[in-house]
C-alpha cells in the first residue's frame, strides 16, 4: 500500500506539471521536435520507476541518487505550474500584454539551484548549534557544563566518503565538550557499514567520555537476514564495535558523573517507539539506584518523552534524534511536525525539556535542504 501511495505520488509529481506547461506553452507553437524533447526526461524517469518497482531490492542501492534527480528536476517545474496558473488567470482578467516566460523562470530557476546545492553540498554542510537549558535541580558544580549530541549518522550513507565523516568528527572534537553522547541510528541495518568509518568515529572524545544508545536502524530490521539468529549477532557486532572504539553503550543502564562531591545521572535506553519501530527501552531499570539525582536521558525516539518519560518519572532532561527533521525544512517549515509534535531543537515542560537533534547522517536519499545536518552543544546551568 505504502509503495502504491509512493508510485501515484511521483506519476503526479512527473506528469502535471509537464502536462501543463507543454499545453500552455509549448504545444500552441507547434514545433513537434520541441515536443518530443519536452518530455524525454520525464518518459526516462518513468521508465526508471518502472525498473525500481519491477528489480526491486536488487536496485535498492540507487534508489537515492533517482529519488534527488526526481526532487531536482520535477520540483521546479511543479513549482512554475503553480506560478503560472494564476499569474495567467490574472493576465486574462486585467491585461492583455503577454506574461515573459523568462520573468516565471527565474523563481524556478533559483529554487532548483537551491535543491542542487542540497543534493551536492547540504548533507555535509554541518552546523553547529549553540543550546542552553537551565534548571534548578542541577548540582552547582555542573552549572556550564557542556554536552556534546550528536545523532543518526546512517554511515552505510556515507560509503566512499570518509573524509567528510571525519571533517564532522574534527569539528566535534573542536568543541571541547565535557561529554560526547551519540542518540542513535549509527547504521542504516548493517554493522558491516561501520568498518570504513571507525579510524575517524574512534577518534570522538570528551572529558568523561563518549556514550551511546541503539536507534530503531541499529536493530537491523529493514533488510533480509536469513534466520533471527543472524540479525542478532549483528546487533551484538554493532554494539562490541562501538564499544570498541571507546563508545560506552547503555542498553537500559545508567552511569554517574562526578564532578567534586556532586553527581548526576547519564540514564541510556534502547529504542522506545511506536510500533513499527521497535520498543526495547527498559526506563526502571536503567534508572534504578537514581533517586534523587538530576539525570540526562538518552533515548533514541523523541515520541518516548510524552508517552513515559513526562508522565512516568522525573527525568529533567531527554536528549532524541530519529525524525532528520525530514531532511528539508523550507522558509522554517518541515512536514516532520505532522509525525512528530517535538521534531527539531528544544522543548519544554516546567523546568523539564526534550531536545531532538536532527541528525548528522541522512538515510533514503542523498540530500539535506534547510534542515542541515547537526552537532549540537547543550551547556547545562543552574538556575
Amino acid at each position: 500500500m505504502i509503495l502504491l501511495r509512493v508510485t501515484i505520488f511521483f506519476l503526479l509529481l512527473l506528469l502535471l506539471p509537464d502536462w501543463y506547461i507543454y499545453k500552455t506553452y509549448l504545444k500552441p507553437l507547434g514545433r513537434k521536435s520541441w515536443n518530443r524533447l519536452w518530455w524525454t526526461p520525464t518518459v526516462l524517469l518513468l521508465a526508471t520507476l518502472a525498473a525500481f518497482l519491477i528489480g526491486g531490492e536488487a536496485l535498492h542501492s540507487y534508489l537515492g541518487v533517482y529519488l534527488v534527480t526526481v526532487i531536482c528536476i520535477s520540483v521546479p517545474k511543479a513549482f512554475f505550474a503553480l506560478l503560472a496558473w494564476p499569474v495567467r488567470l490574472l493576465q486574462k482578467r486585467f491585461t492583455s500584454s503577454p506574461i515573459e516566460i523568462p520573468g516565471l523562470c527565474i523563481p524556478s530557476l533559483l529554487l532548483f539551484g537551491y535543491l542542487l546545492f542540497g543534493a551536492i553540498k547540504g548533507k555535509e554542510h554541518f552546523q553547529v548549534r549553540e543550546v542552553t537549558f537551565s534548571s534548578p535541580d542541577l548540582p552547582e558544580a555542573f552549572d556550564g557544563y557542556r554536552i556534546l549530541q550528536i545523532s543518526d549518522l546512517h554511515v552505510g550513507s556515507w560509503k566512499g566518503n570518509a573524509t567528510a565523516m571525519q571533517r564532522a568528527i574534527d569539528l566535534c572534537n573542536a568543541q571541547q565538550a565535557d561529554l560526547a553522547v551519540f542518540t542513535g541510528d549509527l547504521v542504516n541495518s548493517r554493522a558491516s557499514e561501520m568498518e570504513e568509518f571507525i579510524p575517524a568515529l574512534s577518534q570522538l572524545h570528551a572529558k568523561d567520555g563518549v556514550y551511546s544508545v541503539l536507534g530503531n536502524h541499529d536493530y537491523a530490521t529493514y533488510v533480509k537476514w536469513n534466520s533471527e539468529a543472524e540479525r542478532l549477532a549483528n546487533i551484538d557486532t554493532l554494539i562490541a564495535r562501538q564499544n570498541g572504539m571507546g563508545w560506552q553503550m547503555l542498553m537500559n543502564e545508567h552511569v554517574n558523573l562526578y564532578r567534586g562531591n556532586d553527581s548526576i545521572a547519564l540514564v541510556g535506553v534502547e529504542n522506545s517507539g511506536n510500533p513499527p519501530f521497535p520498543n526495547k527501552g527498559d526506563l526502571p531499570k536503567a534508572m534504578k539506584g537514581t533517586e534523587g539525582m538530576f539525570k540526562v536521558l538518552l533515548s533514541h525516539d523523541p515520541t518516548h518523552w510524552r508517552r513515559e518519560v513526562l508522565p512516568k518519572t522525573d527525568i529533567q532532561l531527554m536528549l532524541a534524534g530519529h525524525t532528520h527533521d525530514m531532511q528539508f525544512r523550507i522558509f522554517g517549515f518541515s512536514a516532520s511536525r505532522f509525525f512528530y509534535p517535538e521534531h527539531n531543537g528544544l522543548y519544554q515542560e516546567g523546568n523539564r525539556g526534550l531536545y531532538v537533534n536532527i541528525g548528522l547522517g541522512y538515510v533514503l536519499f542523498p540530500m539535506r535542504l534547510g534542515a542541515w545536518p547537526e552537532i549540537t552543544v547543550l551547556t547545562l546551568r543552574k538556575e
